[in-house]
């Protein structure tokens, strides 16, 4: 028995169901439809999220309606298929199995379902879903055929020349007949037979007229215009688009017998391992195909379990996925495969690289190399041996140009002094130089109204200590969401007086009044193509969301991102068009409210958070209704008495919502709340910026360290040895509050301070500073050198295009030697 749940009202949908109830087999549990049921004993209801558990999902809705419809289905990891001939399966939402479900045949209301003969188009996204799709076919005394996606708009097409195309030939015929006042029904017969004739006999030989005999007279008489001939092809393996990148490759090999030869293509590919594909040459039979060779294990391995663990409230972004497996062999054992943990045994290496779309399949990479890998190992620990032993060895180049040094350096510290001095003079004023340019902004009223009406710092500081989840799932003080979003807006961490969280709680204050400010940055010059488009001088760095807008509420940038987001490899405008588009709709969300994820969703397994303008659509997502309402008005409350609080200067009423805010989030998200200690050091963190503020220090002590050895030279006195000395250390302090940063950030983040592009840089200026100050102990000109080379390092890691937000990690950059 199978049990069927019908989406639509359609005809297509309304014949399923008179089959269904025909069939002993079958089980119509549900039929979800706009109109009321006009079957008896069917459950039928227009609520997409009140769905009952079925084996199959049938959708018959129209073409453009079938994703929207699969996305509102309260569904997870269920067969869902859809009936439309000309889309793929992957149209369907990704987070159940999917397949299509094609009935060719034209369906009117005056059809009965049992006089059809409906031959059905089937497909799978998974091998073991097509069993339960036949015994439906079967079951419905359907004849089925198992026809890929695009076989399957080839065959749309010819089914629409044989109906669509051929009633609107009719269609005409029978305008011909009415304006000369010719009864249609004297062509009734002539049209049955014609269609009769297709039943046993092949279309070109069902040809009869002039047409066949190609009377070009008679032809020429009746006016009528025959098309050229159809061109004629075959299926045959071509090269494909750059854009199918991912798709399988192909070959073309000459296979040749003294008789005779011939060119055969097959596809495959790395990690492919198609059916051979067979052909004759020379009175031979040849098998051939292309892919990875297929091994057998002198063992087994079983899968007992597969645990993938994804980030808070994300339904795609995975933080870590394991196998738990037991090697099957002599002396079986049980093991956990994840990623930077690979499962080594007699000479094979498993690697988990990837799992199946339901989660209940595991991939694993497997190499078998152990002589190679021995080798190269052991060239690698040579490598670094040799590399360590020549500097400290002695008789080796490195010694020799060493003391060739010691000789030189005394001739030359005075030379080299001056050139050091220089060379930190014209740095440090490259560095320092300041660039202004005139921007046009006339600003002035808006601004008032930001001072007149922005809630206080203090206040602002209490509401940033609020726990949020963003969209990839990290959890962080809004403290941190708040800078993280000016940043990304803006490429700044302020705008004019007022700090980030004063910006943020703004946002959500005078939302309209943000829609004004320019908080968009726009590049010098990539960006001139925008400013043309939304009408903005070429000097303007930064526009507003409005700008953006036509009077009318139309997207100025709308026609020119379907071919920015669809470049396989996009230009340098591309880029700037997609990074600017995804800085409007950042903004547009913030300003409406998207993004302040603050309120926990009870018992939701991924602990997802939502704002109050999610939760006033997934209200059955909460059966709480106390909370529901809070979720809907808390924020909004808290609003209030912070409007109330500006003129009273009393803001008691808009502390006691804050804890209530934080003790929902306590109560209903208590497994991915973040703890008070980590909170306080991430706003630690974000206030003192420690990274951005060593930059200069670095800087500062370097400079000074430089002009103490120099005047030593010439003047050796008390006075100047303690300034040195007092220098060092100072740049002793520095490295330590460096290395506090560094472990305040891998506090926050849960992962190793080295993972991204930003921390990769403060971790290798740390790691300058290390062997500076080792290597410092020797010369003090070293040391001073090392830490200008720092503050260099620390300078480039906090230029605009690095981005200093932490985030989750992929699992294969979760690992501490990564």
């Amino acid at each position: 028995m199978i049990n069927l749940s019908i989406i639509g009202s359609g005809n297509v949908g309304k014949h399923f169901i008179g089959l269904v109830q025909n069939s002993e087999n079958l089980n119509l549990i549900q039929w979800l439809s706009r109109s009321e049921s006009s079957y008896q004993k069917i459950k039928t209801t227009s609520n997409l999220k009140n769905v009952k558990k079925a084996d199959v999902y049938v959708i018959c809705v129209s073409d453009k309606s079938i994703n929207e419809v699969s996305k509102k289905l309260n569904l997870n990891n269920q067969l869902i298929v859809h009936t439309s001939g000309i889309n793929h399966f992957n149209i369907l939402c990704n987070k159940n199995r999917r397949g299509v479900f094609y009935p060719l045949q034209t369906f009117t209301m005056e059809n009965k379902p049992q006089e059809l003969e409906i031959p059905m188009c089937i497909e799978t996204e998974y091998n073991k879903d097509m069993k339960l799709l036949v015994d439906l076919c079967k079951y419905l005394n359907l004849k089925y055929y198992q026809v890929d996606f695009e076989k399957r708009k080839i065959l749309h097409l010819a089914a629409v020349f044989s109906n669509n195309f051929s009633n609107h030939l009719y269609s005409i015929a029978k305008k011909i007949t009415e304006n000369n006042n010719i009864d249609f029904d004297i062509l009734k017969p002539l049209i049955q037979e014609t269609a009769n004739k297709i039943l046993f006999l092949d279309p070109v030989n069902a040809q009869t007229g002039p047409a066949v005999r190609n009377d070009e007279v008679t032809i020429n008489d009746q006016s009528i215009v025959f098309p050229k001939t159809v061109i004629k092809g075959k299926f045959d393996v071509v090269k494909k688009s750059e854009l199918l990148k991912s798709d399988q490759d192909g070959i073309e090999l000459l296979i040749s017998t003294p008789n005779d030869s011939k060119r055969i293509r097959v596809i495959g590919g790395k990690g492919t391992n198609n059916p051979f594909k067979s052909f004759k040459i020379g009175g031979k039979e040849f098998s051939i195909r292309y892919g990875s060779k297929v091994f057998d294990l002198p063992f087994s391995i079983k899968l007992n379990d597969f645990i993938a663990e994804k980030y808070p409230g994300t339904e795609k972004s995975y933080s870590s996925f394991a196998s738990e497996v037991t090697v099957i062999d002599d002396d079986p054992f049980d093991y956990r495969i994840y990623m930077n943990n690979i499962l080594n045994y007699q000479g094979y290496r498993f690697f988990q690289a990837s799992f199946d779309p339901d989660e209940k399949g595991t991939i694993l990479s497997v190499n078998h190399d152990f002589w190679g890998t021995l080798v190269t190992y052991i060239g690698y620990i040579l490598l670094y041996i040799g590399l360590t032993v020549i500097l400290f060895a002695r008789f080796t180049r490195f010694d020799s140009l060493k003391k060739r040094l010691d000789i030189t350096r005394e001739k030359k510290i005075k030379i080299l002094s001056i050139g050091l001095l220089f060379f930190t003079f014209s740095s440090f004023s490259q560095t320092y130089g300041v660039h202004t340019s005139a921007e046009n902004t006339n600003l002035e009223a808006i601004d008032s109204i930001l001072k007149n009406n922005i809630i206080d710092k203090d206040q602002a500081d209490k509401f940033a200590k609020i726990v949020i989840q963003d969209l990839g799932g990290r959890m962080m003080p809004i403290h941190t969401y708040a800078s993280e979003l000016l940043r990304k807006l803006s490429k700044k961490d302020h705008y004019n007086d007022f700090d980030a969280n004063q910006v943020f709680l703004s946002m959500h204050e005078s939302p309209l009044l943000w829609y004004n400010v320019p908080l968009i940055f726009l590049k010098s010059k990539k960006g001139d193509s925008i400013r043309s488009i939304i009408g903005l001088d070429k000097n303007i760095k930064r526009a507003a969301l409005i700008d953006f807008f036509t009077e009318r509420g139309e997207y100025k940038l709308a026609p020119y991102l379907e071919e920015s987001y669809r470049a396989a490899i996009p230009n340098a405008f591309q880029k700037e068009f997609k990074e600017t588009d995804q800085r409007v709709n950042l903004l547009y969300n913030s300003i409406e409210g998207s993004n302040l994820k603050i309120f926990p969703v009870p018992n939701d397994e991924n602990n997802e958070w939502i704002s109050p303008r999610e939760n006033r659509f997934l209200k059955d997502i909460n059966t709480d209704s106390l909370y529901s309402n809070f979720i809907n008005t808390g924020f909004k409350t808290y609003l209030y008495f912070l409007n109330e609080g500006k003129k009273s200067k009393d803001y008691a009423d808009a502390d006691e919502i804050l804890k209530a805010i934080t003790n929902t989030q306590l109560k209903y998200g208590a497994d991915v709340m973040l703890s008070q200690n980590k909170i306080n050091t991430e706003i630690f963190y974000n206030k003192y910026d420690i990274f951005k503020s060593l930059f200069s220090w670095y800087l500062y002590a370097s400079f000074f360290l430089f002009i103490f050895l120099i005047i030593q030279i010439f003047y050796r006195k008390k006075i100047i040895d303690a300034l040195i000395k007092i220098s060092i250390s100072f740049i002793y302090v520095l490295f330590l509050i460096h290395l506090i940063g560094l472990i305040s950030r891998w506090y926050i983040s849960g992962h190793a301070p080295w993972s991204d592009g930003y921390e990769s840089m403060i971790y290798v200026a740390w790691a300058t500073m290390l062997f500076g100050i080792y290597f410092g102990k020797k010369s003090e000109l070293t040391l001073a050198s090392t830490t200008f080379v720092t503050s260099m390092i620390l300078m480039i890691a906090h230029w605009s295009w690095m981005d200093q937000s932490i985030a989750n990690l992929v699992p294969v950059l979760d690992s501490y030697w990564l």
